[in-house]
């Protein structure tokens, strides 16, 4: 029954005190900051300049912070190391879904008996590591991770999938700054556990590799190369097949061709330009070629929607991309191993040194991206894709076992389908956090070092704003940042979300 009058105004005021509270913080600290930014962003608004202390008052000075944003290195560059953290984005996702696709059952044997013998062969194995580790004279810091390790094993063998479950999860709740000053003990150059465990394995490659002739290891290179060529050119066969059976539509295969171009094209940036280098660099681009006009140019195909499958082939696309980079980075690093060993000078000993991980410009990001694989593998996205799994209905699995389908064509017809909704969920939200984070550990373990190695457009705008004072400045990349999240987001919702479920 509609109320007026009088009683319905008493109503109104009474839902509107209540209301209001949650409306006056809305307004002072989320609506108000936000209008307030964009306007000093055409401002040049700097605090040594303009604070009560002084008199003198901002500036309305139109775009030129948008145009000194731009015509500055700085911003692109950062950006550039934004976009290289983003690339672990994929293997993320995947170590997510593979841990969730590991805890998504329990192991155990079923009978008493089996679990028992399970529990005693587990604490023989870490008790035998614990003896095998004090009696190499390993440090404090190595028997405690080790120690810490084995207890996960003994409390999974004997709780299950639950305890697992819950151990893997248990570092979300730890305070971020918490986990990054303990990432940056465990780097540690002189006394970390990571360089420790690390400086036996280098002696011996260090053995090995002045036992081999230094020619083999340029065979490695190009061997490596050519391995990521042909990791491209599966990928765009594979691509064509999917769009001759209509799994994905001629947009789509045609944007996800791209991705796995840009490995290829950094290679000759990265390492030596010689010319067996940029032979095998200009026949993966002609393979590249190959593969279009193939794609072009197949007629006997299912028909499917231009968009169609747009998220599942750019994602994989994705991953194979990140996976062609760390090919083209560990063929880097054999192809170089003769050089380090003889050392950079003539004053330097022959052999490998563990890296000084966050203060050398060519192993702090791989440091970070480290860091954050082991974060992202037992964060929400584990959590989400365990509970996609379990809404899978089971009769789909048993027609797939009906039809001989082996646990790969299980995965990838029944399980990687019904989890497209959730994956598409989790890339939007991992892309707007991959362009809007990457602070807190910027901050803690690196300040954006070395050279700006670890600095990303977040950490930029604080030390532009809070450290430098140019708040007009800082404001003006600030809102660059929301509108690339914004139209990257804009993109996913309007191509993925409608073909989600292609």
């Amino acid at each position: 029954m509609k109320r007026g009058g009088a009683a319905g105004r008493r109503e109104l005021v009474a839902g509107l005190a209540f209301l209001m509270p949650n409306l006056i913080g809305v307004v002072v600290f989320v609506v108000y900051p936000v209008v307030f930014s964009l306007a000093m962003a055409f401002t040049d608004w700097d605090l040594k300049l303009h604070n009560r202390f002084s008199d003198v008052t901002p500036v309305f000075v139109g775009l030129e912070n948008f145009v000194d944003m731009l015509s500055d290195g700085k911003f692109l560059r950062y950006l550039g190391n934004t976009l290289f953290f983003m690339m672990g984005i994929p293997l993320s996702i995947a170590g997510s879904l593979t841990v969730a696709l590991l805890l998504n059952r329990d192991h155990r044997p079923e009978r008493a008996r089996g679990r028992l013998a399970l529990l005693a062969g587990a604490l023989l194995l870490v008790g035998a590591a614990m003896m095998v580790l004090t009696g190499l004279g390993s440090t404090a810091m190595t028997l405690l991770l080790g120690g810490v390790a084995g207890g996960v094993l003994i409390a999974g063998v004997a709780g299950g999938t639950t305890v697992y479950r819950t151990i893997f999860y248990t570092p979300h709740f730890v305070a971020g700054v918490a986990t990054f000053i303990l990432w940056k003990k465990l780097y540690d150059p002189q006394t970390g556990p990571v360089n420790v465990a690390l400086t036996p394995v280098l002696d011996a490659l260090t053995s090995l590799v002045q036992a081999v002739p230094p020619g083999a290891f340029s065979v490695l290179l190009a061997t490596g190369f050519l391995a990521t060529a042909g990791l491209a050119g599966w990928w765009w066969a594979w691509l064509r097949r999917s769009y001759i059976d209509g799994e994905s539509g001629a947009v789509a295969s045609l944007i996800a061709v791209v991705p796995p171009v840009a490995p290829l094209v950094c290679a000759g940036f990265w390492c030596d330009p010689s010319p067996g280098l940029w032979l095998m660099v200009a026949a993966a681009g002609a393979l590249w070629v190959a593969q279009v006009v193939r794609l072009l140019s197949a007629r006997e195909r299912f028909p499917a929607p231009l968009m169609a499958g747009f998220g599942s082939v750019l994602l994989l696309s994705a991953g194979v991309a990140t996976a062609m980079f760390v090919l083209i980075g560990l063929s880097s690093a054999v192809g170089g191993l003769p050089a380090w060993v003889a050392g950079a000078a003539p004053t330097d000993a022959p052999g490998l040194d563990p890296p000084d991980w966050l203060n050398q410009y060519a192993w702090a990001k791989p440091a970070l991206m480290i860091m954050g694989f082991w974060a992202a593998i037992g964060s929400n996205t584990m959590l989400l894709y365990l509970a996609a799994l379990s809404g899978v209905p089971p009769q789909l699995y048993e027609a797939a076992d009906i039809d001989g389908a082996g646990r790969l064509a299980r995965f990838w017809n029944v399980t990687w389908p019904q989890l497209a909704p959730t994956t598409f969920f989790i890339v939007v939200m991992a892309t707007i956090y991959g362009l809007q984070g990457g602070f807190e550990m910027a901050r803690t373990m690196t300040e954006g070092g070395p050279a700006g190695a670890t600095t990303t457009l977040s950490y930029f705008i604080f030390t532009e704003g809070f450290e430098t004072g140019r708040l007009g400045f800082a404001s003006a990349v600030a809102w660059a940042l929301f509108l690339l999240i914004f139209g990257l987001t804009l993109f996913n919702w309007t191509f993925g979300n409608r073909y989600v479920n292609e």
